[in-house]
């Protein structure tokens, strides 16, 4: 149940539906894009660094109780389109606000702007799966959240901020970013 995401993205990336109408759908467009971005040979190593549960959803209490140095690792493998953006293909497990390990596995794509080919900035998003302690690791929670990155050579900051409701999301996760292509 844990890897069905992973066999997903792989069906639809290698895949092929045999008729003509359906190569210029959005359909065929994404499966294209994950085919490409999983055939790259760019990798990028991520590293988690920062949870912080935003103050104005959480009660002094919770904010003790909850872990904000999520130690974890990530890959992934990454390539950059045509006009400069950025789509990658992703997993990364790192210790959630409750201290357990929390996997992730998704897409992600950013809109780059670049000054003098050595510092990026990327806005886009993330759309991913992950499963928590709290379901036993059974129930798939899907992502849909934005990201922030700034860049200098191969080394990155990156941000998402988990939206939600009172004692729940609300959440600013940072990681590092290293490419080693």
């Amino acid at each position: 149940m844990k890897y069905w995401f992973i066999g997903f993205l792989l069906s639809i990336s290698t895949s092929s539906f045999g008729e003509e109408s359906t190569k210029s759908s959005l359909w065929s467009d994404i499966q294209g894009s994950l085919s490409q971005t999983w055939q790259s040979k760019n990798y990028e190593l991520f590293i988690p660094v920062n949870t912080w549960h935003n103050r104005n959803y959480y009660t002094d209490k919770e904010i003790e109780s909850y872990n904000e140095q999520p130690w974890g690792l990530g890959i992934s493998k990454y390539r950059v389109d045509k006009a400069g953006n950025r789509h990658s293909l992703y997993v990364m497990a790192f210790l959630d606000s409750n201290n357990k390990v929390e996997p992730i596995v998704g897409y992600g794509y950013q809109k780059i702007w670049e000054a003098a080919n050595t510092v990026r900035i990327g806005l886009g998003y993330t759309l991913g799966l992950t499963v928590r302690a709290e379901s036993s690791y059974v129930l798939p929670i899907p992502i849909l959240a934005p990201i922030l990155s700034i860049g200098y050579k191969g080394l990155g900051v990156q941000s998402t901020y988990i939206f939600g409701g009172e004692a729940g999301g609300n959440v600013l996760f940072t990681w590092l970013s290293w490419q080693f292509d």
